[in-house]
Formats: C-alpha cells, structure tokens, sequence
C-alpha cells in the first residue's frame, strides 16, 4: 500500500473513530431508494465505492439485490455493515482504494463520495475516469452530487461544486441521461444536489 493511500484511510478511519461523520445520514438517501425502487433487474452487478455505513447497500440487499459489492478504504464501516447484516457475503465487503480496484460493474451508485476528494481538477478528471473504466459496455454511474459553492478551501470536506463543473468532467466519459437539481432531497440538503443517470459512452 502506497503512502498516499495509507494517510487517506488513516484519515478516514479517524473520521470514524471520531465520529466526525456529517454526511451519514443514517438511513438510505431519499433520492436513491426512490431510484432502487424502480429497478426491476435483481441480478445487475452493483458497486458502492466509497460506502461508509452503506445503508444503500443494505436497503438493495433486503430487498433482492444479492449481487451489490460495498467498498471503502476503512474498515471501519465495513465492520458496522457486517455487524448490521451478518448475512452479508464477506466476498461482497471490498476494504480498499477505489483508484486501485479493477472489476466492472453494470451500475455503480455514488453517494457522497465524490465530494470527499480534494478538488483538484486532475483528481476530478481521474474519479470519472475511474468511474468510466468500473462499468460495464452500457454500464450507468447514477447518483448525487453536492449543489454548493466550491470555496478555496481544500481541507474543509464536503467538497461542492455546480451542474456545470460536473459537467466538464462527466460529458468526457458519459452520456447525460438526466442531471437535474434533485426534487426529493432530505430536508437537510434541499436544493443543494443534483441526482444524475448516466451511462458510459
């Protein structure tokens, strides 16, 4: 394990241990679960990266989705996960980089995690190129990502943006099947996501 990868799950390990964990809402995210719920494919091939806690994964998996893999580069919440679901597949909980990992996905779903690295353009350009190289042919990345201000700020998580900036990024491996302001966020983040469907080009 690189150095670089070694601090960033020391860094998010501590998070944890802290409990400095904001973005966990403690529940699977409105916007999301009413996406899963539409899904009539039980059998698609499903990657969380960056999971945390993962009750999205958790809600997919009681609901029929057995072929959902959870990863993070702290083990942390994958050992909440499996405490909550011990009938989870060990073989499905994935502790690693997300840059580092090379199997293909027929949907991957992001939650948060994004928004975690430093906004560096080149780090942005590599995440939906990453995102791009895990799918499948015909594969969808479908998620939210944070609608906020992207200050200068870059030790100050979450890390924002807008439709456009994502856009820049995104349109150079995707086709934009919807990316709108999100009309069923949580309260606590109204108007500040944007739930997008897109599929690799």
């Amino acid at each position: 394990m690189k150095k670089e990868e070694i601090d960033t799950k020391n860094y998010w390990t501590q998070r944890y241990k802290d409990e400095k964990t904001g973005w966990d809402i403690g529940y699977p995210s409105t916007p999301l679960k009413t996406y899963f719920d539409q899904l009539n494919n039980k059998k698609l091939k499903i990657l969380i990266p960056g999971a945390g806690n993962a009750y999205e994964a958790e809600y997919l998996y009681n609901n029929g989705f057995k072929n959902i893999y959870v990863m993070d580069i702290s083990e942390l919440p994958l050992e909440h996960f499996k405490k909550r679901n011990p009938n989870f597949p060990n073989s499905q909980l994935i502790l690693g980089d997300f840059f580092f990992h090379n199997t293909t996905y027929d949907l991957i779903i992001e939650q948060t995690f994004f928004c975690s690295f430093p906004p560096l353009e080149e780090t942005r350009k590599a995440y939906f190129k990453k995102m791009a190289h895990l799918l499948n042919e015909n594969g969808k990345l479908v998620g939210l990502w944070f609608n906020i201000p992207l200050t200068g700020n870059i030790e100050k998580r979450p890390f924002g943006g807008d439709k456009a900036l994502y856009l820049s990024y995104l349109e150079l491996y995707f086709k934009v099947k919807t990316f709108e302001k999100c009309y069923n966020s949580i309260p606590e983040r109204t108007n500040n996501e944007l739930f997008g469907i897109f599929t690799k080009r």
